[in-house]
């Protein structure tokens, strides 16, 4: 972890030595970061297509050997091989942004020792605050609470009214809720990094993956061949 915290430290090294300014700095890696996080998204986008896609081909293997669970595994891996979807894809994105949100919370923290800054001089001299806030160094009530907005706007817009409810209903408010505690915790680089993340999810999610699920929902090509004969009950 602390040579993703360092290579992370180096990003924003380059990017401060342009622009100047701390908390631009932070703006900037932040949608850095989500760009290259972007092609992983929309592969997850489409995997999660194509695992809808074979889901009645699922229901069929299950119902047919209800009763022979070994069977049944290994009918539902080779349709997953016949189809060519990898079921773990769908949490690439989370497992490659949790060590990037880590590694950015320990540079934050502590800019110098990741290479930001040579200095702790140079550190207090470039942290002077950014739009209302006095420094990023400490927590902020006001971002907090925006964290915490995003954070919901985000979880209503990305999840289909028809999963709203139940556990995912749960997760439509327990988000925003520890968005809003991290928030009022965490120092307030790493949550202004949070909520520019969130607020780029948001964009995303109108300009990138809403056009691209309508795409893949008219498209006419198939997962599977279809003309192969379906599992006989």
């Amino acid at each position: 972890m602390n040579l993703i915290g360092n290579l992370l430290g180096h990003i924003l090294r380059i990017i401060f030595e342009n622009v100047h300014q701390y908390g631009l700095s932070i703006i900037i890696f932040t949608i850095i970061v989500k760009v290259i996080l972007l092609p992983l998204t929309i592969k997850q986008t489409k995997s999660t297509k194509a695992m809808q896609d074979i889901q009645p081909r699922i229901k069929e293997i299950q119902e047919k050997y209800k009763s022979k669970p070994e069977k049944q595994n290994e009918e539902i891996v080779k349709l997953y091989s016949e189809a060519k979807i990898n079921p773990l894809a769908g949490c690439l994105p989370l497992l490659i942004q949790m060590p990037i949100l880590i590694g950015l919370f320990s540079v934050l923290k502590n800019p110098v020792s990741h290479g930001v800054f040579a200095t702790q001089a140079q550190f207090m001299a470039a942290d002077t605050g950014f739009l209302w806030m006095s420094n990023l160094t400490d927590s902020n009530f006001i971002l907090g609470v925006l964290s915490g907005i995003s954070a919901f706007v985000m979880q209503k817009v990305m999840t289909p009214p028809d999963q709203q409810q139940g556990s995912m209903k749960m997760m439509l408010y327990m988000m925003p809720a520890f968005s809003f505690y991290w928030g009022v915790t965490f120092p307030a680089g790493v949550i202004l990094y949070w909520t520019v993340s969130n607020l780029f999810s948001i964009g995303q999610h109108y300009l990138v993956m809403n056009p691209l699920k309508a795409k893949l929902a008219n498209s006419k090509e198939e997962i599977i061949d279809e003309k192969k004969p379906r599992i006989k009950k």
